[in-house]
């Protein structure tokens, strides 16, 4: 019996949607540079002459699946962040709270940190339109930790490369959570003691709305 219009575009919907969940998680793994579109489509299990149906290149599926995760809301919160009159210690919590649930809740945010990992990574390869987008992540961070040096409440060292340990930790557990069924995620106090010299003390501060 042939399937009612409704019924052939439901379907359709649900190909799109699996195409671009499966291809969210090939490319986190993958990077953008190391994906092949025969490859990635074995991997969804679909023919490659049907992922061209829905998405007319890799770059257009790219971009379609970064659309649809894009997080630069969280990015002006960092950026905010960075300059409210609090202390590097609140600020650094605050950062590792917010972080820690929305990995444990959100994959498309683990997917998000995944995949901008990938992007400076892959210096001459695929970029996002925004190329500054996954440094400002860095850049402001890195401000936050010259800060707390100052207030000697934050370990020496390169702020960009104190920056970069800290946001290789999370991408490292981006990946768990994307990826592995069992894991034990670190907590809040794992991650900021990273950077934070004593983490015994907890200075209270509003919460990142």
């Amino acid at each position: 019996m042939p399937k009612s219009p409704g019924r052939c575009q439901e379907i359709r919907e649900e190909t799109r949607s699996k195409i671009l969940h499966d291809a969210m998680l090939y490319f986190a793994k993958n990077g953008f540079a190391g994906t092949r579109i025969s490859d990635l489509s074995k991997s969804i299990g679909i023919g490659q002459g049907t992922l061209y149906l829905y998405f007319k290149s890799k770059e257009d599926l790219f971009h379609e699946i970064y659309a649809m995760i894009d997080n630069r809301k969280e990015l002006q919160k960092l950026r905010l962040l960075a300059g409210l009159p609090l202390s590097a210690k609140q600020k650094i919590h605050r950062l590792s709270k917010f972080l820690m649930e929305r990995l444990e809740q959100d994959e498309g945010f683990a997917a998000m940190i995944a995949l901008n990992a990938q992007a400076t990574l892959e210096k001459n390869g695929f970029a996002y339109e925004d190329s500054s987008y996954q440094s400002e992540w860095y850049q402001s961070t890195a401000k936050i930790i010259e800060q707390g040096q100052k207030e000697k409440t934050v370990v020496t060292g390169s702020s960009m490369k104190l920056a970069d340990y800290y946001w290789g930790v999370v991408y490292l557990y981006a990946l768990k959570k994307l990826f592995t069924s069992r894991y034990e995620m670190i907590t809040v106090h794992d991650l900021e003691r990273i950077l934070l010299k004593d983490c015994g003390k907890q200075e209270v501060a509003p919460e990142w709305e």
